[in-house]
């Protein structure tokens, strides 16, 4: 348990002192929230779907997270490069303990990412429609990062560059994103988007996050939380795995 706590707080302090990865990576939410909320906004309500910044802003912190969540699996290749993973591997402690360690440090971060955008939200005029629920969105946010950066976690333990990692994130992540429901509803979309909607994850995550904030939701708020915490536990199996086979 010590090992795991060291790595969680090693995570955090990282993230805590890269000021300009901070700022950095709260670009393109903040990008996505004018943009869209602003662009959007008048044709969404015209459209009889009301205001457009309070649909969308769930979708955008949850992109938070999963871009974080997803990009601290680089951490890996990097700290397997540099020698710091070979030193934390000869330590007396299982392979498990570090992967849980790293993972949930970079949850947290992922966590605390979407939390920055949530508050930033406020000011171009999202609000939720019960701070009641506010215990319930911090959960499936916390979800969402772990889940993501297990997968992170896992993609990174078999590749060796950073260039790779980057390719098939990139590849990966933008359509999760895309197909998710989290710039436009998913009902009402033909048969073969749902179908392919419903086989993504953050589908799950943006739907409970906007039913926690807005009380929107198109899937039953237990089925999301269901579908997320059984795909979290499958990925942290997947990803313990691949990380206990690294060759360092």
């Amino acid at each position: 348990m010590n090992v795991i706590y060291v790595l969680w707080l090693r995570q955090i302090k990282k993230y805590l002192r890269s000021r300009p990865r901070i700022i950095g990576s709260l670009g393109q939410p903040i990008l996505f929230l004018v943009a869209f909320g602003f662009g959007f906004g008048s044709i969404y309500q015209k459209a009889g779907g009301g205001n457009y910044i309070q649909f969308l802003a769930p979708g955008i912190i949850l992109m938070g997270v999963l871009f974080t969540a997803v990009f601290t699996g680089i951490e890996v290749i990097w700290d397997r490069q540099f020698g710091f993973l070979k030193e934390t591997m000869v330590a007396p402690v299982s392979r498990f303990e570090i992967m849980l360690g790293r993972t949930l440090g970079g949850a947290t971060v992922a966590s605390l990412q979407g939390c920055i955008v949530f508050v930033l939200s406020f000011l171009i005029g999202f609000r939720p429609h019960s701070y009641y629920y506010l215990p319930l969105a911090l959960l499936i946010v916390f979800l969402v990062a772990l889940l993501f950066t297990s997968l992170g976690t896992a993609i990174a333990s078999v590749l060796e560059d950073m260039q790779g990692f980057q390719l098939i994130m990139n590849f990966l992540v933008m359509p999760i994103f895309f197909l998710s429901g989290a710039l436009y509803p998913l009902h009402g979309l033909p048969k073969i988007m749902e179908i392919i909607a419903s086989l993504d994850p953050l589908a799950y995550g943006v739907d409970g996050l906007r039913y926690a904030l807005t009380s929107m939701g198109s899937y039953n708020i237990s089925l999301d939380l269901l579908i997320l915490a059984s795909i979290t536990i499958i990925l942290l199996g997947i990803g313990s795995y691949l990380f206990n086979k690294i060759q360092v």
